[in-house]
C-alpha cells in the first residue's frame, strides 16, 4: 500500500484495519506527515503542527491495538487536523489573525475534547483568513491556503484549510466551523464532505452557544466517516445552555431512500450558476431519483431578501469588534480587515431585526409547507467554483455575464438562518475544467438521519476520491 493509498484511506477503514492488525496507526500517520510536508508550500493547509508529539501517541496507539489490553477508542491511532479557531487546553488557538500570535488556550472545546478522547490523534491545526471572514483562507498570519485542484483557485473558507488538507490526503480527519457557511462552501469547493448539525447538537460552550448562526462540525471524505464523527461529537453539554438533550445515533450504514421525497431547486431564485454546477447537481438528483427517491422541483421567489439579510444580519452584528480590532492592531492585521470593516457598516440594527422577520416569515410561508410534503431539499453549495485564491470580500468574478462576489456564489447562509436543519455538503462531481462541484442536503429539523441516507445513497452511486482517478493532481 503506498502513501497516496494511506492518505485517502477513510477513518472507517483505517480503524478497522488497525483493530485486524493490517495497518500500523505509526504508518498511517507517517504517510500523512509526509504528504504535509511535501503540500506545504503548493498548498499550505496546515498551521501549527504537533509532529513529534503524535508519533509518540502514534506508537501509543500502535502497543494498544497489539497488547491486547481495554478497547483504546473508536478513532484510536486516527490523525486529526483541527481548525486553528477551536480551542485547545495548551495550545495556541490565533483565529487565523496575528493579533492572537501568542494566545493560549486553557480548556478544549466539547466536540474537540470528545475526539481526543476517543482515541483521534491531533497532529496539526488548518489554516482560516483572519477571525474567519471571508470565503478564501488567506491572511498575514498563515499566508495562501490553495486548492489541490488548481493552484490559485480558493479552497473555500473560512475552514479552507481543513478541506484542503482532506482533498489533497494529509489528514484523515477534520474539524470547521460553520456561520454563513464555512464548513459546506470549502467542502463543495474541495470535493470533501462537510456536515453542519442542528444547532445545539454539538456543543459549543461560551458565547459561542447563543450564536445562532454558528455551528462546529465534522469535515471528511466519506459518509460514514462524517457520521462516526457525528455521533461522537453530539450530546448535551452542562455548559453548553442550547445543547440538545437527546442524543441521536446517526446509522453509519442507513437503509435505502427508496419512496423519499426530496425537492430541490437550482439556483433559489437569486444565484448566478454556472452550467457546469448545474448539469452535476441534476445528474446527482437523477442518481437518487434511480436509488428510489422521488425528485420535484420547487419554484423559489421567497429567498433573495432573506439571504441578504442573513449576511446583513451577521455582518452588523461583528461590526463594532471588527472597527475596535482594526483601531487597536491596524499595524499586524492582514490588508483587507479595512474592506471588512467597512463591508459590515453597510448593515444597519433595522436590518437585523428585519433578517429575523423575514425568517418567520420564510419558514412559514415557505420552506415550512415544503418539509411538511418532502423529506429533504437539495441545492447547489457553490454557484461557481472558480474563485481566486486570494479574492478579498469584496471582489468580484464573472458569472453568467454578471459580476459577483464570492458571497455571491455561497448558496449558503439561508441554512444557517434555518439552523435547526441537518445539512450535509457533499461532491456531486467536476466541471468541464477540473474543480469539484457540489450540493447541500437540507432535512427537516432535527431529523440528521435522513440527510446521511441520503449522502449515502449519492456516494454509493457516485463516489469520490476513493481512486487515483477521482483525486487532485498534486504535482510532487
Amino acid at each position: 500500500m503506498d502513501d497516496d493509498d494511506l492518505g485517502y484511506m477513510p477513518a472507517h477503514e483505517a480503524a478497522r484495519r488497525f483493530r485486524e492488525r493490517t495497518l500500523s496507526p505509526v504508518d498511517l500517520l507517517e504517510a500523512l506527515i509526509d504528504r504535509a510536508e511535501a503540500i506545504s508550500d503548493s498548498i499550505n493547509p496546515f498551521g501549527d503542527c504537533y509532529f513529534d508529539e503524535a508519533r509518540r501517541k502514534a506508537r501509543d496507539a500502535e502497543q494498544a491495538f497489539t497488547g491486547g489490553g481495554a478497547d483504546p477508542g473508536p478513532l484510536a491511532g486516527i490523525p486529526l487536523a483541527v481548525k486553528d479557531s477551536s480551542r485547545i487546553a495548551g495550545r495556541r488557538s490565533a483565529r487565523g489573525s496575528m493579533v492572537y500570535w501568542d494566545h493560549v488556550d486553557e480548556v478544549t472545546d466539547p466536540d474537540i475534547a470528545r475526539l481526543l478522547e476517543a482515541g483521534a490523534i491531533l497532529f496539526a491545526r488548518t489554516t482560516m483568513p483572519e477571525f474567519g471572514w471571508l470565503y478564501t483562507t488567506h491572511s498575514r498570519l498563515w499566508g495562501v491556503t490553495h486548492n489541490p485542484w488548481r493552484h490559485g483557485v480558493s479552497p473555500g473558507g473560512s475552514s479552507g484549510g481543513s478541506a484542503a488538507a482532506l482533498a489533497a490526503g494529509a489528514t484523515t480527519l477534520a474539524t470547521g466551523g460553520d456561520s454563513t457557511g464555512s464548513i459546506r462552501q470549502p467542502a463543495s469547493q474541495c470535493g470533501i464532505v462537510g456536515w453542519q448539525a442542528p444547532f445545539g447538537r454539538i456543543p459549543m460552550p461560551g458565547r459561542s452557544s447563543f450564536a445562532m448562526y454558528l455551528h462546529h462540525g465534522p469535515m471528511t471524505r466519506s459518509v460514514r466517516d462524517a457520521a462516526l464523527m457525528a455521533n461522537l461529537v453530539s450530546g448535551s453539554h452542562p455548559l453548553d445552555h442550547n445543547s440538545l438533550a437527546d442524543r441521536i445515533t446517526v446509522p453509519v450504514d442507513p437503509g435505502s431512500i427508496a419512496g423519499m421525497k426530496i425537492a430541490y431547486s437550482i439556483d433559489l431564485g437569486c444565484y448566478e450558476v454556472i452550467a457546469d454546477v448545474e448539469r452535476q447537481t441534476r445528474e446527482a438528483l437523477a442518481a437518487l431519483e434511480d436509488a428510489g427517491a422521488v425528485i420535484t422541483e420547487v419554484p423559489v421567489d421567497w429567498a433573495e431578501e432573506a439571504i441578504r439579510l442573513g449576511h446583513g444580519g451577521q455582518e452588523f452584528l461583528a461590526a463594532d469588534e471588527f472597527a475596535e480590532t482594526l483601531e487597536k492592531h491596524g499595524d499586524i492585521v492582514s490588508d483587507y480587515m479595512p474592506e471588512l470593516v467597512a463591508t459590515t457598516r453597510r448593515f444597519t440594527a433595522a436590518d437585523y431585526r428585519r433578517s429575523l422577520e423575514v425568517a418567520g416569515e420564510v419558514w412559514n410561508d415557505h420552506l415550512g409547507p415544503i418539509f411538511e410534503r418532502h423529506d429533504a431539499f437539495i441545492t447547489p453549495t457553490v454557484s461557481c467554483p472558480h474563485l481566486p485564491a486570494t479574492a478579498w470580500q469584496q471582489d468580484t468574478i464573472n458569472v453568467n455575464g454578471k459580476d459577483v462576489t464570492d458571497t455571491q456564489t455561497a448558496m449558503t447562509v439561508l441554512w444557517n438562518m434555518f439552523g435547526h436543519s441537518p445539512v450535509l455538503a457533499v461532491p456531486s462531481g467536476l466541471t468541464a475544467d477540473g474543480l469539484p462541484t457540489g450540493i447541500q442536503i437540507v432535512g427537516r429539523p432535527f431529523a440528521d438521519s435522513s440527510v446521511f441516507r441520503i449522502g449515502h445513497a449519492l456516494e454509493e452511486r457516485r463516489p469520490w476520491l476513493d481512486c487515483p482517478e477521482r483525486r487532485p493532481e498534486l504535482g510532487f
